[in-house]
């Protein structure tokens, strides 16, 4: 039976509320989110107090959290961080929280919060199977942590915050000389000795989480100078120089409303992501990061599988493949005969395979070819009239589909959409977008499932295997079918919708059934 869960992350900064369904299997359907900007952390004396008026936004948020909740049927667990453990006064926020709110708090140590930042992380980045370490940069504290499969075989968590720093280096409203290279030696010493440890464990790759983080990547983004902004930054992967010429170009704009013009700064952040960044910068260097992959889930997301687990038990393992469980589950969901798009899939698969030494794609597209096969179907849900058209829709504006970049997900949507009718076209707007090389990967590999979709023309799977062989310019696809079955409208359908395949290749195809 399915379950509707609501986690609150009570942060230094902002507030955080998602409702989720989780099925029977532990994946979940995000219901809804929302998010507040409270600055709880605002208080005097380093986080020892919070400050009244912060207590009265915080006791609001969290009223209007609890009825978006309840609106839901959702039980709702809400955990309270930095800010909150720090202050000597918590009890007083606490206590109207449950009674004016309605809502309990668990305040959580750093290291249980790094935990869970884990758990999150884990839900919308592919990196279960290899030993990673995390940094997540909040208002009042940065936890970093080295995991692998769940596991976590370091978790610290250092009195570095946005919100923290900027009230300690960057109080007014101008950037005071020195007050940017006195930043960033705070930081490094407190960093200092969480990375030996760090760097003795060692890491294949570096995620980074938090709004912090995403900020910064939509300021590394737009210094790249390209012409559209990503509709998530899940996956974004940035480098520490660029990471590094970000700070420059925070700290020349010397004035919080400078900083507000600068492409693709989030204005709710203008005056706390100076600090921010830089903690970000002196991390990546002292940790030996050079390259970070963003992670848009987090400490919320980590509080609801934490949950469901305590509740239900179970384990991790359903994260071991991660992107590819997620497009099966849209698949699932939306295609009304998912047996004929596994074995599109399958073919395509096949197809790709055997023409590799014609395409020169290598094997990194082959995941991109095998979800959009698996997809390309999820259309005739809304309609069977254009259903392409709408199988691009369905893709592009899904939620389900989890460890994919944004960019990825558009390929895969525009590869799913040639799959029938038109070939790409300069003239359509979404390809025309895409750079040259990423037309022509989704030429390519529209080609090949243009033809896969053919030979299972009949919807019975009759098509047991595939081969391309050579005759001269030609290449021939020779096809194998189940004993005593007719092969004839598969190679007729695939004869007629081999010309996009055919171009990209520069090859004249034949489809004939195999001896």
């Amino acid at each position: 039976m399915d379950e509707v869960l609501a986690a609150v992350d009570i942060g230094t900064n902002s507030f955080h509320l998602v409702v989720a369904r989780f099925d029977d299997s532990g994946h979940f359907e995000v219901l809804t989110r929302e998010k507040e900007m409270v600055r709880l952390g605002s208080g005097g004396g380093d986080m020892k107090t919070l400050a009244p008026d912060a207590i009265d936004r915080g006791i609001a948020a969290l009223t209007r959290f609890r009825q978006i909740a309840e609106s839901h049927d959702a039980t709702m667990y809400a955990v309270a961080t930095s800010a909150t453990r720090e202050a000597e006064n918590r009890d007083a926020f606490l206590t109207r929280a449950r009674k004016q709110a309605g809502v309990g708090i668990d305040v959580i140590t750093g290291a249980e919060e790094a935990r869970l930042i884990h758990l999150g992380v884990l839900q919308a980045v592919p990196v279960f199977d290899r030993q990673l370490v995390l940094v997540d940069i909040g208002g009042g504290s940065t936890e970093v942590l080295v995991g692998c499969e769940g596991e976590v075989l370091q978790a610290v968590s250092l009195k570095l915050g946005s919100l923290r720093l900027t009230r300690r280096f960057f109080k007014g409203d101008r950037v005071h000389p020195g007050a940017v290279e006195a930043c960033r030696r705070h930081v490094r010493s407190a960093i200092a000795p969480t990375a030996k440890g760090v760097r003795s464990l060692g890491f294949e790759v570096a995620v980074g989480s938090s709004g912090t983080i995403a900020a910064v990547a939509a300021l590394v983004h737009a210094g790249r100078g390209e012409a559209t902004t990503p509709r998530t930054f899940n996956n974004f992967e940035f480098t520490r120089k660029e990471v590094q010429r970000v700070v420059e170009r925070l700290a020349a704009a010397d004035t919080v409303e400078a900083r507000r013009k600068l492409p693709g700064m989030d204005d709710k952040r203008a005056d706390i992501i100076l600090a921010g960044s830089i903690i970000l910068e002196q991390a990546m260097l002292e940790l030996g990061i050079g390259a970070m992959v963003v992670s848009d889930y987090a400490l919320r997301e980590g509080v609801l599988l934490d949950a469901l687990q305590r509740e239900r038990g179970g384990t991790l393992h359903h994260l071991h493949d991660l992107r590819r469980r997620s497009v099966v589950r849209l698949m699932e969901l939306m295609d009304e005969d998912p047996a004929h798009s596994r074995q599109v899939a399958r073919l395509a698969l096949r197809l790709f395979d055997e023409t590799g030494e014609w395409h020169h794609l290598g094997d990194g597209p082959r995941e991109l070819l095998e979800a959009a096969a698996l997809l390309s179907n999820v259309g005739v849900f809304v309609s069977h009239d254009k259903h392409h058209k709408h199988t691009y829709y369905v893709i592009r504006n899904s939620d389900r589909l989890v460890g994919f970049t944004d960019h990825e997900i558009e390929l895969v949507a525009l590869i799913a959409r040639y799959h029938r009718k038109s070939h790409p076209s300069a003239k359509h707007t979404e390809f025309a977008a895409l750079r040259s090389r990423d037309q022509e990967l989704v030429r390519t590999l529209a080609g090949v499932l243009r033809v896969a979709i053919a030979l299972d023309r009949t919807h019975d799977r009759v098509v047991e295997d595939l081969h391309v062989r050579r005759q001269g310019e030609e290449l021939a696809i020779e096809v194998r079918g189940r004993d005593g079955v007719d092969l004839s409208l598969e190679l007729y359908t695939a004869t007629e919708r081999k010309d996009l395949l055919e171009q990209v290749l520069d090859h004249p195809l034949s489809v004939v059934e195999a001896d």
